[in-house]
């Protein structure tokens, strides 16, 4: 290596470094951890018109929701799916009854979502969602897309908890 290029490499800037993502970047491949359990991320529902994102998480054979909001801070809460049934997305009332705890509507919200990697909805769309929360802070979401409804139970979880292990 001549002398020119070496002298050349000592005053040249550093590339610079690629900042890390948050948990709203993140995407199928990468690894999370939510309350001291390491995930990967095998999909993500987003909603950019309210800069949202909900993440599949998956632990071996355990599958979890992770929904992420951007308000005024980043809020989560960590879901699991729930058999259950309705019939008209009209007919969602204001109060659900799960398991005897009464569960009663905090939000109902629509909006066009992205689909990456493995969801609950195959493709994007039109999304209508309804959010639940019990006087024990227990939450329950209900999604309807493509004439399919899911259910998901689940808590609130401090960002503390959560945290980006690897990411693409």
């Amino acid at each position: 290596m001549n002398l020119v290029k070496r002298i050349g490499r000592l005053f040249a800037k550093e590339a610079p470094k690629l900042p890390e993502k948050s948990m709203l970047d993140l995407g199928p491949g990468d690894i999370c951890e939510v309350e001291f359990v390491t995930y990967e991320v095998t999909g993500s529902v987003r909603n950019p018109g309210r800069n949202a994102v909900v993440l599949t998480l998956r632990d071996g054979n355990r599958i979890k929701y992770l929904h992420i909001e951007e308000r005024e801070k980043l809020e989560y809460a960590l879901y699991d799916v729930i058999d259950g049934r309705l019939d008209n997305p009209a007919e969602v009332p204001t109060e659900l009854e799960l398991d005897g705890k009464l569960f009663y509507l905090e939000e109902e919200f629509e909006g066009r979502v992205t689909v990456l990697g493995r969801a609950p909805f195959l493709q994007g769309g039109e999304q209508h969602v309804w959010q639940f929360q019990a006087d024990d802070y227990s939450l329950l979401r209900i999604e309807w897309q493509d004439g399919r409804f899911m259910l998901y139970e689940g808590v609130k979880v401090i960002s503390g908890d959560v945290q980006v292990i690897r990411s693409n």
